[in-house]
């Protein structure tokens, strides 16, 4: 990365694409100053070294706030020289005031990923290629980079339980503390606690079967949809636990609608969910 990529001088009809989005890809670091104002002059030099020496891995934008007071008062900039760290569009941080080389530096490293937070970044980015091989590397790579990247972590049992390894996914969250638990985590527990109950169930070829010999076995449909939930068929397995609903009014009824419920929460497709739920209300009327 070049001097001139990683340091720029940005104004208001630049400042959107200069700053805004370009901080959805890296962090950029704004420097409001003026021609007049001493510790800016102080300040610019210190910023631009660190800009050359960090390689690209920030952007170093200066605005002029005698040129573009629009928006230095759109930032709230009172007093100058002002740095406003932009990430993903929004600020992250601030200083005002010319800090020593050190000070900066120490604002610049809290910005930046750490390596760990590199490999996360990484294989989010192989998941959406598709390559989950490598994405499950790179993970384990961060983890073992650094133990408490929780993060990395829900990540990796999201993965491994995407892939219907259970066993690992509850091997991977173990390790995570209550307490740091995230809505991703409870998701990948629930489908862990799915599989745990089901593992010892026929499998899915044998319980279709079984209800091919005897459609009228609700039990077998129950359980049925049990193995297609823990495989993550939702599809199907809602439709199954449906006709348990329709035709039972006991028991087994009040399972039925319970195991819908907990494919609600783990189904991320908001059609199909919003679809059987009027079904589950219908068939409950």
């Amino acid at each position: 990365m070049n001097e001139i990529s990683a340091s720029i001088d940005t104004s208001a009809g630049a400042f959107e694409k200069d700053v805004i989005e370009a901080s959805r890809t890296r962090p950029v670091i704004v420097d409001f100053w003026a021609p007049w104002c001493g510790p800016c002059r102080v300040l610019k030099p210190i910023l631009e070294k660190l800009a050359r020496e960090y390689g690209g891995k920030f952007v170093l934008a200066k605005l002029n706030t005698d040129e573009h007071p629009e928006i230095a008062g759109r930032y709230g900039v009172r007093g100058i020289p002002n740095v406003k760290a932009f990430v993903n569009g929004s600020v992250a941080d601030e200083f005002v005031g010319a800090l020593p080389e050190s000070g900066v530096r120490a604002f610049i490293e809290r910005l930046l990923p750490s390596p760990a937070e590199t490999l996360r970044r990484a294989a989010q980015a192989a998941v959406t290629e598709g390559d989950f091989e490598a994405a499950e590397s790179r993970l384990r790579e961060a983890i073992a980079i650094d133990e408490r990247n929780v993060a990395a972590r829900i990540d990796l049992a999201e993965l491994l339980a995407a892939r219907h390894d259970y066993a690992g996914a509850n091997a991977v969250l173990d390790a995570v503390p209550e307490h740091e638990r995230d809505d991703r985590a409870a998701r990948v527990t629930a489908q862990i606690a799915l599989w745990t109950s089901a593992k010892d169930l026929p499998s899915v070829e044998i319980l279709r079967e079984r209800l091919a010999a005897h459609p009228e076995d609700l039990a077998a449909r129950l359980q049925f949809a049990e193995r297609l939930t823990a495989e993550s068929r939702y599809e199907p397995a809602l439709e199954a636990l449906l006709e348990v609903v329709r035709r039972d009014r006991a028991a087994l009824r009040e399972s039925a609608r319970q195991a819908m419920l907990r494919i609600f929460s783990l189904a991320g497709d908001a059609e199909l969910v919003g679809r059987y739920r009027r079904l589950l209300a219908s068939a409950l009327n």
